[in-house]
């Protein structure tokens, strides 16, 4: 059975994995930044000497689209150099290097969804930073899965759909970007696919998200009539809100090769907000460190 250390365990996707692993009796030490610096290379090496995981699941990231426009060091210390500090550990030690990017490598002006090998061209810092950390992962080890992914939500406070749930408790009527249009994706459906394609052997660089796609107007909408909520939503231009960041406005991309690897047909994005407003109960794992 693999033995796997998660980095950036406070985070939603961080969590799911240690749930998960709690769940299927999976040997696992979860990480978050006061336990482990992954921008330190020296305490990188030594948890990994000292736990000897099979797998690193890579989940920290600086995700502060607005805020890394000021904080590019901050931005490419975590989502760049950490990166390849935590693959040329892996490599070194044999374990298998899992780690997660973003449709916001991409620029949104392909008239279709993004396939693995279209041209990334990143419109902001955020996205810089990933694609960097991307392309470091994947020439630092051979042994990686690197999953872009998008718009992902799920238990936790850090994400698109607890915004709009706290924004509903203020308002009767909200306005969201109807021109942004990328992928929902649920953090468990995330798990669920890294971990059969772990079981699988697969390396590489892979988009998983969700299948569908939609834009935040219509993903809030669902998530809202999905909880019974009357709230009025209104569609507005993404530049009605003034974002310190450029966004891309289609960022949707293709989960067609995971799939057809896996044999499977990962769920719609409705389908995976179904799940997450039936899931009240928020379960309690003792993590181990």
């Amino acid at each position: 059975m693999i033995k796997v250390i998660i980095t950036g365990a406070n985070g939603q996707l961080g969590m799911a994995f240690a749930r998960e692993f709690a769940l299927r009796g999976v040997t696992f030490w979860a990480f978050d930044h006061s336990s482990c610096n992954i921008t330190n290379k020296e305490q990188v090496g030594n948890i990994l000497d000292d736990r000897k995981p099979s797998v690193l699941i890579n989940c920290a990231a600086y995700n502060l689209v607005d805020e890394a426009q000021h904080d590019q060091t901050r931005a490419f210390a975590v989502n760049a150099e950490a990166v390849k500090i935590l693959a040329q550990a892996c490599h070194a030690r044999g374990i298998k290097f899992v780690h997660y990017s973003t449709d916001y490598v991409f620029d949104g002006r392909k008239d279709g969804l993004y396939q693995e090998d279209d041209t990334p061209g990143p419109l902001n810092v955020y996205g810089q930073s990933k694609y960097q950390g991307e392309t470091w992962a994947r020439t630092m080890t051979a042994d990686h899965l690197v999953f872009r992914t998008s718009w992902v939500y799920g238990q936790g406070e850090h994400n698109f759909l607890h915004k709009v749930s706290q924004w509903a408790t203020k308002s009767k009527v909200l306005k969201i970007s109807a021109d942004e249009v990328s992928v929902p994706t649920y953090v468990d459906d995330i798990v669920s696919v890294t971990l059969k394609a772990i079981e699988h052997g697969l390396t590489g660089l892979y988009h998983l998200t969700s299948s569908g796609y939609a834009s935040r107007y219509e993903w809030a909408k669902y998530f809202l009539k999905a909880q019974g909520l009357d709230t009025l939503v209104i569609p507005v231009p993404l530049g009605y809100f003034q974002s310190q960041a450029q966004r891309p406005l289609f960022s949707a991309m293709s989960n067609q090769k995971i799939s057809e690897k896996l044999g499977m047909q990962i769920p719609c994005w409705q389908a995976g907000i179904d799940k997450c407003v039936q899931s009240r109960v928020v379960k309690t794992v003792n993590i181990p460190l």
